[in-house]
């Protein structure tokens, strides 16, 4: 429940805020995707495959993606 400056519950801007949150979360998960897309491609190419998991951490916003 998203409140204002002043506390009182602001429903509007809260779903506002939280849409932009989903899409922020949308582009970095795409990024990731991507990112894994082509260090699978490198490593293949190098004759290697990649036999655990290859877990990232994004620097700026700290989440992990495993």
């Amino acid at each position: 429940m998203y409140k204002n400056s002043e506390g009182y519950v602001d429903p509007t801007a809260g779903a506002a805020m939280a849409t932009v949150k989903r899409e922020e979360n949308a582009e970095l998960n795409d990024r990731n995707h991507r990112l894994i897309q082509v260090i699978r491609n490198i490593v293949d190419i190098a004759g290697f495959e990649i036999v655990g998991r290859v877990t990232l951490k994004h620097k700026k916003s700290g989440k992990v993606f495993h």
